[in-house]
């Protein structure tokens, strides 16, 4: 195995994996929430959550990264972490329950949830091992040299 794989370097498939997958669940639960017949706030309700449990599913897995590499995480912090993503998915499973939707619209904005949550983790684990290839190695991320040239 080459030195550039130990380091953890997600390859260009699973980069663009991640991305088609946070998109899609995100287009999927969006498109769920335009096309309700509810409230205006309940949209705003499972907008909110949906923003606030991607934020909480980000900034836990930033601190459990840390955690792993060494970098101090309070133990406050990691548990407002874990307790807002718990939180969110609580708060969805709630609204989800006494909604009057049919089952298969509650399984729709369950699924989309779920999607966006596990790739919105894959995009900022990708993101941090890039950023920490390209620290490693920053002579394999040249910009290359025809951007510079202003024939554009």
């Amino acid at each position: 195995m080459s030195e550039t794989n130990q380091l953890g370097k997600p390859t260009g498939a699973f980069i663009g994996a991640s991305w088609i997958a946070l998109g899609l669940g995100m287009a999927v639960y969006f498109i769920g929430l335009w096309n309700a017949k509810m409230e205006l706030n309940e949209k705003g309700f499972y907008l909110t959550v949906f923003l606030f449990g991607l934020f909480a599913a980000v900034s836990l897995q930033k601190a459990v990264r840390d955690k792993s590499e060494e970098i101090p995480v309070t133990p406050i912090y990691l548990g407002i972490a874990w307790f807002a993503l718990l939180a969110s998915l609580l708060l969805l499973a709630i609204g989800l329950w006494n909604a009057e939707l049919l089952l298969s619209e509650k399984g729709f904005y369950g699924i989309g949830f779920a999607m966006s949550l596990f790739a919105v983790v894959a995009v900022q684990k990708n993101i941090r091992d890039l950023a920490a290839h390209r620290a490693v190695y920053p002579d394999q991320h040249v910009r290359p040299n025809f951007l510079d040239k202003p024939d554009f």
